[in-house]
């Protein structure tokens, strides 16, 4: 079994699997507050949303707004629940971490939400105009004004988070990478190697590819050939590889049907061994003697 994650060096302690927002805008609030009861119910205790969730639907913006209606409804969720957001992404712009765009996109997350503090505020991406020592200080200064417990970025390259790390005067507790099967670049490029060496918890997103990994004939078929031998699923396996790193990552899942919330959490039983782990990344195309 996958035991409980603590992000990074804060007191925050997590499910292996965390519940994605970024598809919940545009429902209504019961049908939203059953996904996250549900959620809640298999453990997954972080709920992670972003500004930007809703952009191009119920507008941005919009997930948060509807998360902070689940909780005005049942505000005792509000206990149950570790609240990750994100900021940064500016329509038109796209990317901005000043200051003052950080400041009040945090304020306007607060509000939507309809929470005093954010247990887990990130950088969404990285902006390459923003120096990292003012997205550092303001960072630090979010976790002064007591409007954020932890903060953490999101899509950083492993050079980045470095660069961010030397002008940090408080921890960076979370990464965002995306990686799955389907996208081993985290294994590759450097991300999931800074965030075990700096004790930061790799927060993996798009843990099933998208979906792609069930095109994949290769992939697939290890992965059918693992879960019958465990009697489980296939998405319970390739969840299971990305918990299997020893960077210990969370995966957040971004599925709306109930069902497969409770599906997913399946995978927080399930230890794949050395020899399962190493075949699906040989099936993902990686060449190993």
């Amino acid at each position: 079994m996958h035991q409980p994650r603590r992000l990074g060096t804060s007191d925050l302690t997590v499910g292996p699997l965390s519940y994605g927002c970024w598809r919940f805008a545009g429902t209504a609030v019961d049908e939203a507050r059953a996904k996250v009861e549900t959620a809640l119910d298999h453990g997954m205790n972080l709920i992670d949303t972003a500004d930007i969730y809703g952009r191009g639907g119920a507008g941005f913006g919009a997930a948060e707004s509807l998360l902070g209606d689940v909780l005005r409804a049942a505000p005792a969720l509000r206990d149950r629940m570790i609240i990750a957001t994100k900021g940064g992404i500016a329509p038109g712009v796209p990317y901005d971490s000043s200051r003052t765009y950080l400041i009040e996109a945090c304020a306007q997350s607060r509000q939507r939400l309809g929470v005093d503090i954010i247990d887990l505020y990130q950088i969404h991406r990285p902006d390459l105009l923003t120096h990292p020592a003012e997205v550092a200080a303001t960072l630090g200064e979010l976790v002064e004004l007591g409007w954020v417990r932890n903060v953490g970025v999101s899509n950083y390259t492993a050079r980045q988070l470095d660069a961010l790390l030397a002008h940090a005067e408080l921890p960076i507790v979370t990464s965002q990478p995306e990686f799955s099967l389907w996208h081993l670049d985290p294994i590759d490029d450097g991300v999931l190697d800074c965030c075990t060496q700096h004790h930061i918890t790799p927060l993996a997103w798009s843990p099933l590819g998208g979906g792609e990994i069930a095109n994949d004939h290769a992939i697939g078929a290890a992965l059918d050939e693992i879960a019958n031998a465990h009697a489980t699923t296939r998405t319970a396996v390739a969840l299971a590889f990305v918990l299997g790193h020893p960077s210990r990552p969370v995966a957040i899942i971004g599925t709306q049907r109930p069902d497969r919330i409770a599906e997913a959490a399946t995978a927080a039983d399930l230890e794949l061994t050395r020899s399962e782990l190493y075949q699906l990344i040989a099936a993902a195309g990686r060449h190993l003697p």
